[in-house]
């Protein structure tokens, strides 16, 4: 009888400690980054970490969607968000000069909906491009707030003539959505002194913050920077803070909460490698791209958390 009852005790024990390991499980941070490699010309990869700092590659590094959209048919920039529905939703660049961004939906982030071209910017024939669409899913509203790059030269002198910059001045221009069927009509959404690209936003507690490329070339900028509302629907102040980034070019900012920690993710396009910098109070910046690795080749993407169950998920596929 007693050796019955150490019997009953020891699986009671190993019944609690194998709850406890899967309870760890399911709490577990998960976190992926979108993003691309080369031109964009193969599609959509994945990386995935559990910390914010180490990133790996998804599916061996190979690409989870093809491009079938735009006039050169790229997925550059790509964007995710999770609505409260549960659907991953993606915007992504699709060429050098369309005046449309690609976008898709999945469930799993594996299985996409059919590509479509949404055209924000063909109302103005005289707009360049749209380069670099970012998502942004407000739960106060229920809306998709979908933004990016342009240049109107009708609007906005041309920059400093050069090879690099091809006279562009780009504003962040907007719409917004609640079903990706309907849009409203394209807004002019930062407008500040400078050519801008690269706009992102990250919801921390009452603020949004945006974050920015200055991509101003004489004098050379060419870094991140801040700007911060606690009201999305009158916008961002165009007074932005000082660079967060050190002495190298950067873009391509992507936001994510970590432990206390904002971090900033950015590619360092002329070193051909990423970045990071994090601040725990917003204001004060440590670099810390000596911590982070991430995946060969990985250029212009975003970062976001997920359930553990999707990763799990993502883990399997091959």
């Amino acid at each position: 009888m007693k050796t019955r009852y150490i019997s009953l005790f020891v699986f009671i024990l190993f019944l609690f400690a194998l709850g406890s390991i899967s309870a760890q499980k399911v709490s577990k941070n998960a976190y992926l980054f979108a993003y691309f490699v080369g031109n964009g010309e193969d599609g959509l990869h994945l990386a995935y970490s559990y910390d914010g700092q180490v990133w790996k590659a998804l599916k061996d590094g190979k690409s989870f969607l093809t491009p079938t959209v735009g006039k050169d048919r790229l997925m550059r920039d790509p964007s995710i968000v999770q609505g409260s529905d549960g659907v991953f939703r993606m915007v992504w660049t699709s060429g050098w000069w369309d005046r449309g961004i690609g976008y898709a939906s999945s469930k799993d982030l594996v299985h996409w909906s059919d590509q479509q071209n949404i055209p924000v910017m063909e109302y103005e024939p005289t707009a360049k491009n749209a380069w670099a669409p970012e998502l942004f899913y407000d739960k106060k509203s229920k809306n998709y707030y979908i933004f990016w790059a342009s240049t109107v030269p009708s609007l906005h002198p041309n920059a400093p003539d050069s090879a690099t910059e091809k006279g562009l001045n780009h504003r962040l221009y907007s719409v917004t959505t609640s079903n990706f069927r309907s849009f409203s009509k394209t807004t002019l959404f930062f407008d500040p002194d400078f050519s801008v690209i690269d706009g992102t936003i990250l919801k921390r507690g009452d603020e949004y913050m945006l974050f920015l490329k200055n991509e101003t070339l004489r004098p050379v900028q060419k870094n991140i920077r801040v700007s911060v509302t606690e009201n999305l629907q009158k916008g961002f102040p165009t007074e932005v803070s000082s660079p967060i980034t050190g002495n190298y070019w950067a873009e391509g900012p992507s936001p994510l909460l970590v432990d206390g920690y904002i971090y900033v993710y950015f590619d360092k396009y002329r070193d051909h490698k990423y970045g990071a910098v994090r601040s725990k109070d917003g204001k004060n910046w440590e670099d810390v791209s000596d911590k982070v690795s991430f995946p060969k080749g990985m250029r212009h993407g975003t970062a976001f958390q997920v359930s553990s169950a999707v990763l799990d998920s993502l883990l399997l596929v091959r």
